[in-house]
């Protein structure tokens, strides 16, 4: 029997202290060896709902995945999103493509996958999402991925996404979103930050993360994500899941 729950990485997560001590100077962050050893720390106490999302994901993916089809986890990671439908999805001859343009993750999604029990195949690539192929795909995953490609090329990426899945096929998109109203953008912050403060993170790691990424991870409003999603053709885009300034949309072919 799969465990309906089962997202968590099959191995030790050492503590993210990554900005636990003053920096001389906060390089640009990137998805490298060091983040790799603490990544499900850091996104466990930073992403609002994170273990939700997951295991949505293999409902979702169970609900959706189609007989003789690919679901794709675009911008796997360690694998989280993977895992989450391997061991969820019942549909016959569907097997899961990860996708990471990190070296660094996907030799250790590649060592969560391995150390894994679930049966169905996966097979990781390390590639620019804007330039790898989707096709026959019943479920497409972009888990707070599209936030860090450029804005310029997300439609692109987007209608790829579309072209390549089948009818009634979905695409699952989390990303951190972006207000228009000034005081709930403040407010939305403020609530994150304090979400973050009581998973044992210091002002100062907070300051110094938020220096690090604030120009690697753009963020859009709600509004934009479902006209670009339109625009790519999908008929149905709704928000099935939001906690502060993070939130996931399905959308349906």
């Amino acid at each position: 029997m799969r465990n309906p729950n089962h997202y968590d990485y099959p191995m030790p997560n050492p503590t993210d202290n990554l900005y636990a001590d003053p920096l001389p100077q906060v390089s640009a962050f990137a998805f490298d060896e060091v983040v790799v050893k603490v990544f499900p720390d850091m996104i466990k106490r930073s992403v609002p709902g994170y273990a939700t999302i997951i295991n949505m994901i293999g409902n979702l993916a169970e609900r959706y995945a189609q007989p003789d089809s690919i679901c794709y986890d675009l911008g796997c990671s360690l694998g989280a999103a993977t895992l989450a439908m391997r061991h969820r999805i019942q549909a016959a001859n569907c097997n899961i493509v990860g996708v990471d343009n990190s070296a660094a993750m996907i030799a250790r999604c590649q060592e969560v996958i391995s150390a894994d029990s679930a049966e169905i195949d996966v097979d990781l690539h390390c590639a620019d999402l804007c330039e790898f192929p989707i096709k026959d795909a019943s479920v497409v995953v972009l888990n707070f991925t599209l936030q860090f490609i450029p804005v310029e090329k997300r439609a692109t990426i987007l209608g790829n996404i579309y072209d390549g899945l089948k009818p009634n096929g979905v695409l699952i998109l989390s990303e951190k979103l972006a207000f228009d109203d000034e005081q709930h953008e403040s407010l939305m912050i403020e609530l994150h930050h304090n979400f973050k403060r009581a998973n044992g993170y210091s002002d100062l790691e907070i300051a110094q993360k938020r220096s690090a990424i604030e120009n690697v991870l753009i963020p859009e409003t709600l509004a934009v994500h479902r006209q670009r999603l339109k625009n790519a053709g999908f008929a149905s885009v709704d928000v099935w899941f939001q906690c502060f300034n993070f939130a996931s949309i399905i959308a349906i072919k």
